[in-house]
């Protein structure tokens, strides 16, 4: 046999072989994904006969979605302050910065990534969209958005934004953008910096067992809830020890009829927001 025709065997064995692999991958995924199917429809099943409206399409499917922490990055903030009102000049306090430009503005940053803004009148208009002009500033301010919601308290329009990590929403991590007499006025929420995984942190749970676990809670009355609207895997951020530790935990988010409810993947521990 000639070296051509052995190197022709050769080539058509290896795609024999990756065809093979590939299916193999293939009939595994799909496995995979009809059982998820399934336990998804078992719990709504349970929680339907336990009087609690649910379907199936409400809830979403979960990301790779695992702990993290924060660090503070003060040229970050600096950076996010510089977007919304120039050129400033940084007064340090130690948990808090200053930030201040005497023409636009000022804002300053807690420890634990609080934040506001107060902006001088007409520093920035609210052009023909505010979502649009929203938008914009947090694309300055490099900060990634789940969603924008826009309301109206009095003779003022707040817009509300609910913060992300590549792709998946951290519930409690929100801004106010607040507009009066056709300019943004008022930016209030967290900001965090320094984004990381951290090294064998805990995922997210199964949502199965996040149901369950949920349905318990209104049965022993702590939770009221006759019907869930939707379900998403996602985050919540919160700051712990003496030090103002800044951890991004695997959470569920129940939007019910009764509220919002987040589900902590680590301690199974429900409460509203």
């Amino acid at each position: 046999m000639g070296i051509a025709k052995v190197k022709t065997l050769i080539i058509a064995l290896l795609v024999l072989v990756n065809a093979f692999f590939l299916t193999v991958i293939l009939v595994d995924d799909f496995a995979a994904a009809r059982t998820e199917r399934q336990a998804i429809d078992n719990v709504c099943t349970i929680l339907r006969s336990n009087g609690i409206m649910i379907e199936p399409d409400s809830i979403k499917k979960s990301s790779d979605i695992r702990a993290m922490r924060a660090s503070r990055d003060t040229e970050q903030e600096a950076a996010a302050a510089n977007a919304l009102i120039g050129p400033v000049e940084m007064t340090d306090q130690g948990v808090i910065y200053l930030y201040n430009n005497p023409e636009r503005g000022s804002a300053k940053f807690s420890i634990a990534g609080d934040f506001e803004f107060i902006l001088n009148e007409g520093c920035i208009p609210s052009g023909e969209s505010i979502l649009r002009t929203v938008n914009g500033l947090l694309r300055d301010m490099k900060f990634e958005a789940a969603s924008l919601d826009v309301r109206r308290e009095s003779s003022a329009e707040i817009v509300t934004v609910v913060g992300a990590y590549k792709g998946a929403s951290i519930f409690n991590l929100t801004m106010d953008f607040m507009f009066s007499e056709s300019c943004l006025r008022e930016v209030r929420g967290r900001y965090l910096t320094g984004i990381e995984p951290v090294e064998s942190g805990s995922g997210i749970s199964n949502v199965s067992t996040a149901l369950l676990g949920f349905l318990a809670a209104v049965k022993r009355g702590d939770v009221a809830c006759s019907a869930v609207y939707s379900v998403e895997a996602g985050y919540q951020y919160s700051v712990v020890g003496s030090f103002g530790d800044r951890v991004i935990m695997p959470s569920w988010l129940v939007v019910t009829d009764m509220g919002r409810y987040i589900i902590d993947c680590e301690s199974g521990d429900i409460r509203m927001i």
